[in-house]
C-alpha cells in the first residue's frame, strides 16, 4: 500500500477528539490509514521470521499474519461488539479463499495460460478449512439441541472447541514447518527471496511496535464509528464486518497474494490466500473466545448465525475443488469471485438487526 495513505492517521485522530459527529469521515480515515501500517506490520514480521529460521518464523507468522485484524477484533470485543467480531471472522476465512484467492488466479490466469501448485500442501490446506466448518457447526448444532436444557452449556464447549482448535492448529504448523515442509516448499521458497536487502533487527523490532501501537489506537477509534456509520448508510453490523472490517484488516496479505500469483508464484499465493484463512478459523477465534473472558463485557461464544455459518460453508467447498488437481486459471478466479459477490449481495441486503 501507498506510505502516503498515512496522512489518513492524524486526520482520523484529529477529528475523533475534535469532530467526533463526523462518524463517517472518522470510519474512512481511520480504515484507509490501517491499510498501510498493516503492509508495514506485514513486512516486519516477514523479516523477523527470515532471521529465526524455520520453525520460529513460522509461529512469528502465524501470530502476526493476522495481527491487524486480531487487534481491530480486540478492540471490538473490548466494546461489546461481538456480532462485529464474528462477523469478522468469517469475512476474513471467506474473503482471504474466494476474494484473494480468487483475485489472484485472475491476475495470474491473464499474464499465464495455466499456472501450477502443490497439490498435496493445498489439498491438506484444504481439510483444515474443512475441520474449521465442522468446529462452527458444532455449537449450532449443539445449541438447537441441548442448549435451553443445559444453561452456560453453550459457552462450555466453546471454550473447550477452542482450546481443541489451538492444540490442532499447533500440530498443523509442527506438520507445515517440521515433519512435512516439502509439502509448502514452494511457498516457502518464494517468500524468502521477496526481500533483496534483509532489515537490521533493531529496525525490524521498532517497525513492528510502531506499527502495532498505531494500529491499536486506530482500531480503538474505528471501532467506536462502527455501529453509527452503518446505521447512516443503512447497512448492517453484520455487513460492515464482514465484507469491511475483514477486507481492512488483512490488505497486506491481499496484495501480496495478487503479486505473488503475477509473478507466477502460485504455491506463495496460494499458502497466503488459505493459509490466512486457516490462521483465522484455527487460531484467531479460539484467541478471542479465550479472549473474551477477561476483556469482554461478557464471553464470547462459537456460536455463529446461520447466514456466517453458510457463507464459510459455501467458501470451504468451492475451495476444496479449486484445490484439488494443482492448477489454476483466469476462469478459476472469476469462478470463486462471483461466489463472494454472491455473498456480498446477499449480506449487502440484509436489514439492519
Amino acid at each position: 500500500m501507498p506510505n502516503w495513505l498515512l496522512v489518513f492517521a492524524p486526520l482520523a485522530i484529529a477529528l475523533h477528539y475534535f469532530a467526533p459527529s463526523h462518524y463517517a469521515l472518522i470510519f474512512a480515515s481511520a480504515a484507509i490509514a490501517i491499510l498501510p501500517l498493516a503492509g508495514w506490520l506485514g513486512r516486519a514480521t516477514e523479516q523477523l521470521a527470515d532471521r529465526s529460521g524455520e520453525g520460529v518464523g513460522g509461529l512469528l507468522n502465524a501470530t502476526f499474519g493476522n495481527a491487524a485484524e486480531l487487534i481491530i477484533s480486540l478492540a471490538a470485543l473490548h466494546a461489546g461488539l461481538q456480532d462485529v467480531v464474528k462477523a469478522t471472522i468469517v469475512g476474513s476465512i471467506v474473503g482471504n479463499i474466494l476474494l484473494v484467492l480468487g483475485a489472484s488466479m485472475l491476475a495470474g490466469g491473464l499474464r499465464y495460460h495455466e499456472q501450477h501448485f502443490n497439490v498435496t500442501g493445498a489439498r491438506a490446506q484444504a481439510t483444515m478449512l474443512t475441520l474449521a466448518i465442522i468446529a462452527l457447526v458444532i455449537p449450532a448444532a449443539y445449541s438447537v439441541l441441548v442448549g435451553e436444557r443445559y444453561v452456560g452449556g453453550e459457552q462450555a464447549l466453546s471454550i473447550s472447541i477452542s482450546l481443541v482448535l489451538l492444540a490442532v492448529y499447533a500440530m498443523f504448523l509442527v506438520f507445515s514447518l517440521l515433519t512435512h515442509p516439502s509439502f509448502f516448499l514452494g511457498a516457502k521458497a518464494a517468500e524468502t527471496e521477496e526481500e533483496k536487502q534483509p532489515w537490521t533487527l533493531a529496525r525490524s523490532i521498532s517497525v513492528l511496535a510502531a506499527s502495532t501501537v498505531a494500529i491499536a489506537w486506530l482500531s480503538e477509534i474505528l471501532v467506536g464509528t462502527i455501529e453509527p456509520t452503518a446505521h447512516a448508510f443503512g447497512l448492517s453490523n453484520i455487513f460492515v464486518g464482514v465484507f469491511v472490517i475483514a477486507i481492512i484488516g488483512n490488505a497486506a496479505e491481499h496484495s501480496t497474494a495478487i503479486t505473488a500469483a503475477m509473478k507466477n508464484r502460485m504455491d506463495l499465493s496460494m499458502s497466503i490466500a488459505i493459509g490466512s484463512s486457516i490462521q483465522v478459523a484455527l487460531f484467531v477465534a479460539p484467541v478471542l473466545v479465550m479472549a473474551s473472558l477477561l476483556i469482554g463485557p461478557h464471553p464470547m461464544d462459537l456460536l455463529f448465525g446461520k447466514g456466517l455459518l453458510l457463507a464459510v460453508f459455501v467458501a470451504v467447498v468451492i475451495t476444496g475443488q479449486v484445490a484439488s488437481d494443482g492448477r489454476s486459471d483466469w476462469l478459476k478466479g472469476v469462478q470463486l469471485l462471483t461466489v463472494y459477490l454472491i455473498l456480498g449481495l446477499a449480506f449487502f441486503l440484509t436489514p439492519q438487526a
